[in-house]
């Protein structure tokens, strides 16, 4: 688990193709890998990776081809620059929300605006994931912590404060820009409840407006 506060910005050094899959080697910048051993988690953008290099001056990790496909990461190359976070502790301050290091989906970055010192973005959610974003709610942004200003549709509104933009990748981001994308687990698990015992049968894809009609939750 994570809590979505980026603690550096590390670059790529090498994707090195590997039995199918890729084997990543990041650089890690100020992050502090003393306490960080063989096996533990760094999340990548928001994509929880498990190390299983410490060359010193960052970690290798063997990346999927689920993964590969799920998120962004076929976009990286040499030089990226990438959010970096260690798995949280029981003592870590969850300044965040809990984020799971488990990506849902990709978006793409729509448009970018001054506001003041702030920054506006609007990024256009996959159809399947709007329904899990809502006005002043959590979203995972690579990996970052954020507050949705506005919902349209599939489509949602950050205003990133400068700080924001100096300790993480987002000063890069331009229209076109894939990002990876995860949900408030809240958002998920409530799907989920309100499924009830239907949670159990095969078909259950999740909450349709005529199951919430059949179920009593609208009014006609």
């Amino acid at each position: 688990m994570f809590t979505g506060i980026i603690e550096s910005i590390g670059s790529i050094r090498a994707l090195t193709p590997k039995g199918g899959d890729v084997r990543v080697h990041v650089e890690t910048g100020k992050l502090d890998l003393s306490d960080v051993k063989l096996g533990d988690s760094i999340a990548v953008n928001g994509v929880c990776l498990t190390a299983v290099e410490l060359p010193g001056n960052g970690f290798a990790a063997d990346v999927s081809r689920e993964t590969l496909d799920c998120t962004a990461m076929n976009d990286l190359k040499s030089g990226s620059p990438v959010n970096l976070e260690k798995a949280l502790t029981p003592t870590t301050r969850l300044g965040g929300h809990l984020v799971s290091g488990h990506v849902d989906g990709v978006g793409e970055v729509v448009s970018r605006s001054d506001n003041a010192r702030a920054v506006e973005f609007r990024i256009r959610a996959p159809k399947e994931l709007a329904k899990y974003i809502a006005h002043k709610g959590s979203i995972t942004v690579d990996g970052t912590s954020l507050t949705v200003n506005a919902v349209d549709g599939a489509e949602f509104m950050l205003t990133i404060i400068p700080h924001t933009l100096s300790e993480t990748i987002m000063a890069s981001y331009k229209p076109g820009r894939r990002v990876n994308l995860e949900v408030d687990l809240l958002a998920r698990y409530l799907e989920r409840l309100l499924l009830g015992d239907k949670a159990a049968e095969p078909s259950a894809g999740g909450i349709t407006e005529s199951f919430l009609a059949a179920n009593g939750y609208l009014k006609s």
